[in-house]
């Protein structure tokens, strides 16, 4: 394929990235008081991932990534030893950050979801022994944080920001997924009278205490829907309605999203993380309780942080001063922090809004996340990980075994096993298919079973192959993304079908579905040259390269002249698969009018083979 475009007018969320021009308008606010989450999603735990692009990662993640982060915590670190030494069932004293249990948490998340993937009796031994550690440190009251028992005890809750209740949260959503995932109970029973401190302690008309870290408040909403209980739904919103009033004890509350009232918020800023899971936990919230005030501001937000405040490859947080933001269209390349933590949040947040919604915007953004500015966080051994992801290097940025700091590497260990459960979503009466990768699912529509069945080999090709199966001929609508990248392509199928339409980023097909109905989507992916806006002082000058959800980027060891590389006008793309190519990938060789190649490689995949220069961002002759 060869073909070459300047991205001067794509549709939202494309044309509204800060390293985008367009002549595009902003999306509008939603309006109105009705609040209701369009779409379920499947969770992964009923998604079969068969996909030449997701089952090699999904393999790595089991067999490579999480025996890094066990025996990292376990062994060349002190973070399960904490819990045992809290526990009076070891001698020694505390080692490590007062965040540290968090990981520990992360990590067990991880193998309850590999435990539903790739069964494991050894290793869901394992994870019992450390979860009996976890239920002995608890306090007689439901208190539970080995840095304060075995540190500081008589300092408990004097400090919002040492991350007491974010470290509360990765417990709850830890300990669901693994009864989900085993049917054991004793970890769920451990984070349930935590959490029942945390609602007899700092519930309405308790204490006003503002956690410094969010991520408690989306897991207080995961733990009402699993046990019914409306009180944990009651302290997400009462935590989340405490911010902007003047209890954090921060000089800085910009930093913890606390400068005002959650419903009063037109822009992002500080902590981009915090603010990630602070807005998930509010679309979540907003849902449940019916507040519009919430999505309202969450639509200001959103417009701020994709028009003024993205990277290309969807990572966030341009300061590493904040771990954060600053002003808008400050998007340094190499200076670059964009924590992977943060695109992981990115996703989140942006397939909660997509739910919110039902547009195929916001999860345009999720995918460009996952895709980007999230893998790029895991090495393709699955050993290695990058706390850091700029968009450009001198060769002296690598991703490192493990961080002191070990959010990241615990996050990928939790996050890309459920990758399958952003495949499909359902409605009433309405299959919606938002990622494009080979899987197989049992799913509910309109109260009657679906077999679903994709076949495709995206993200290298745009081809995607649906096969329907419901238990009996019924009518309901089949909703397939057109992602914002995409501006030809055609379907077609095998079944009749009643009407058709494109509705906010979907592809709508209206039938009467029979078993072994397919489904055709041929999406074009051309090479397409991007042209930041020119508020981005850091690229004028220069353009990227993406196809399809991959940008791509220039690494020294296939380009020894990167220096002096450069893009014109007259240059053409060539995109290939090479299968050779770390386990497989399209690659894209430019080549200008005076002959000279330059070879393209997908983003995530810099820093696995000789270490030298990367750059994203190169000039424009």
């Amino acid at each position: 394929m060869v073909a070459s475009a300047v991205i001067l007018g794509l549709s939202v969320p494309e044309a509204a990235n800060a390293q985008f021009t367009s002549s595009a308008a902003p999306s509008a606010p939603s309006q109105g008081s009705a609040v209701a989450f369009t779409m379920r999603p499947v969770d992964f735990s009923q998604v079969k991932v068969n996909d030449s692009f997701w089952s090699p990662i999904l393999d790595r993640v089991a067999n490579t990534t999480l025996d890094v982060c066990i025996d990292q915590c376990a062994v060349k670190t002190h973070r399960i030893d904490n819990f045992a030494i809290a526990a009076g069932l070891k001698e020694g004293k505390f080692e490590g950050i007062f965040f540290d249990d968090s990981d520990v948490y992360k990590m067990l998340e991880g193998i309850a979801y590999s435990l539903v993937n790739h069964p494991d009796k050894a290793l869901e031994a394992r994870a019992d022994s450390i979860i009996n550690f976890i239920a002995a440190a608890q306090h007689d009251d439901g208190y539970l944080n080995s840095y304060y028992t075995l540190v500081t005890p008589e300092k408990k809750w004097t400090d919002m920001d040492k991350h007491e209740m974010y470290c509360a949260g990765h417990m709850i959503e830890g300990a669901i997924a693994y009864y989900h995932a085993t049917g054991k109970d004793k970890f769920l029973n451990t984070a349930r009278r935590f959490a029942d401190y945390l609602c007899l302690n700092f519930g309405k008309g308790k204490r006003n205490w503002v956690p410094g870290h969010e991520e408690i408040e989306l897991a207080l909403v995961k733990l009402y829907h699993e046990t019914g209980e409306v009180k944990y739904l009651d302290l997400a919103e009462t935590l989340i309605d405490r911010r902007g009033h003047g209890y954090g004890t921060w000089k800085k509350p910009e930093y913890y999203q606390d400068l005002v009232p959650v419903s009063e918020l037109t822009e992002i800023t500080g902590h981009a993380v915090r603010a990630m899971y602070l807005f998930s936990g509010m679309a979540d919230v907003a849902v449940l309780r019916g507040r519009a005030d919430y999505t309202q501001a969450l639509d200001r937000v959103w417009n701020d942080v994709i028009l003024r405040k993205m990277y290309l490859t969807g990572g966030i947080g341009s300061s590493s001063h904040n771990e954060g933001f600053t002003v808008p269209y400050d998007l340094p390349n190499k200076q670059a922090y964009a924590e992977t933590c943060a695109s992981i949040g990115m996703a989140l947040w942006n397939s909660r809004m997509n739910r919110l919604h039902g547009d195929g915007k916001y999860f345009d953004v999720a995918e460009r996340s996952i895709y980007n500015g999230t893998l790029s966080g895991i090495s393709y051994t699955g050993d290695h990980f990058f706390y850091v992801n700029p968009l450009e290097s001198a060769g002296d940025h690598h991703r490192q075994e493990w961080f002191g700091c070990a959010c990241c590497p615990s996050n990928l260990d939790r996050f890309l096993p459920s990758v399958g459960g952003y495949a499909y979503a359902v409605s009433d009466n309405a299959l919606w298919v938002n990622m494009y990768m080979g899987s197989s699912a049992n799913v509910s529509v309109g109260g009657s079973d679906v077999g679903v069945k994709v076949e495709t080999r995206y993200p290298w090709e745009g081809e995607v192959r649906l096969t329907l199966n419901p238990s009996k001929s019924r009518e309901f609508e089949v909703r397939l993304r057109i992602p914002g990248w995409c501006r030809d392509w055609s379907y077609k199928t095998s079944g009749k079908i009643s009407g058709s339409r494109v509705e906010r980023g979907y592809l709508v097909l209206n039938g009467k579905w029979k078993k072994g109905d397919v489904v055709t989507l041929n999406m074009d992916m051309p090479v397409e040259v991007v042209e930041a806006d020119p508020r981005v002082e850091a690229d004028k000058g220069l353009r990227a390269i993406q196809r399809g959800p991959i940008v791509y980027c220039l690494e020294e060891i296939d380009n020894p002249g990167i220096a002096s590389a450069s893009l014109s006008s007259g240059t053409t793309f060539t995109a290939a698969y090479e299968p050779s190519f770390l386990g497989g990938a399209t690659l894209i060789t430019a080549r200008g009018a005076d002959g000279k190649e330059l070879r393209f490689i997908p983003y995530f995949d810099w820093d696995n083979r000789t270490p030298g220069r990367m750059i994203v961002w190169v000039p424009w002759k």
